[in-house]
């Protein structure tokens, strides 16, 4: 399938919600509640991800988008044809586009630090998914008892350019003896 040139998200055009026709055979149930969180998501970000359609119109993914877009009114939504999948490739498509995100996890403390922050700053937290159990358990993780800060390692280069092969061999060994680490490089 990478062989192929064009890619859905290629050619994204709006097309009428009225026209979009549901997977009869989609697994993923969207609950009232969770139509409610795309809605509002929609309202606080606008429409961030088109609904992928056969070349008929029928819905591969985004079924519960459309239910959002049904719910506030919206006339046309971006969309963009999954153009030449066999009928195995969408009916796949329909499971995996579900699966795949939920096959992810958190990172707890990170997500923990981001959601204070937006806390702090007065953001609207149930608007990102969370329900309120999900909020006040992720804001008030424990801290790790007698654990240092790991602190993430990074690299920082710095070409020296040299005159002769000399020079760079008493370069090097002089950062070496200060604990840097070298490696010679010709240009």
């Amino acid at each position: 399938m990478l062989a192929k040139t064009e890619w859905p998200a290629d050619r994204v055009k709006r097309r009428k919600v009225a026209q979009l026709v549901p997977y009869a055979h989609n697994a993923r149930l969207h609950s009232d509640e969770q139509v409610d969180q795309l809605v509002a998501s929609i309202k606080e970000w606008g429409w961030t991800m088109p609904i992928l359609l056969d070349e008929k119109g029928g819905i591969i993914a985004g079924h519960g988008r459309v239910l959002a877009a049904k719910k506030m009114g919206l006339i046309d939504v971006p969309c963009m044809v999954a153009a030449g999948w066999t009928e195995t490739q969408r009916k796949a498509y329909v499971i995996a586009d579900n699966k795949l995100a939920l096959n992810a996890n958190w990172d707890d403390k990170i997500l923990s630090s981001e959601l204070l922050e937006l806390k702090e700053i007065e953001f609207d937290l149930p608007v990102i998914g969370f329900n309120e159990t999900e909020i006040d358990k992720l804001l008030t993780l424990p801290e790790p008892a007698n654990v240092a800060p790991q602190l993430q390692e990074t690299t920082f280069q710095v070409i020296v350019s040299c005159d002769d092969e000399m020079h760079q061999a008493d370069l090097l060994a002089r950062f070496e003896q200060e604990g840097l680490k070298c490696r010679p490089l010709m240009l």
